[in-house]
């Protein structure tokens, strides 16, 4: 059975950070081309934040750039978000995706940005 299970999120104060991860079990993360981080704001449509691709190129929404990394640890099976001065429209459930729309998604987990 194939999972993704993201987790580190939480309620942090702006210009905090946080990490997330998403922990992939069922599959390789490294054998799919691209892995990526979405999220949802309260109201408001999915959207792209982060890209990893096979090859390791990066790329970013350009309302997190200079301020969130995509990584991966293919021995772990894990990518990364690392999210650091964080604002208050950075609050969302935050979603990992391999695989595209109709690849696998994970459950979400909630980033709260609140003073």
């Amino acid at each position: 059975q194939v999972q993704l299970v993201e987790s580190g999120g939480g309620l942090v104060q702006p210009g905090g950070s946080l990490r997330l991860s998403c922990a992939a079990s069922g599959i390789a993360l490294d054998s799919y081309a691209m892995v990526g981080w979405y999220r949802q704001p309260p109201g408001k449509q999915r959207e792209l934040v982060a890209r990893i691709f096979r090859g390791g190129y990066t790329n970013y929404a350009d309302s997190v750039k200079g301020r969130f990394t995509i990584s991966r640890d293919n021995a772990k099976n894990t990518v990364y978000l690392q999210m650091n001065s964080l604002k208050l429209e950075d609050t969302a459930v935050y979603y990992c995706n391999t695989g595209g729309c109709s690849g696998y998604w994970g459950q979400g987990t909630q980033v709260t940005v609140s003073s």
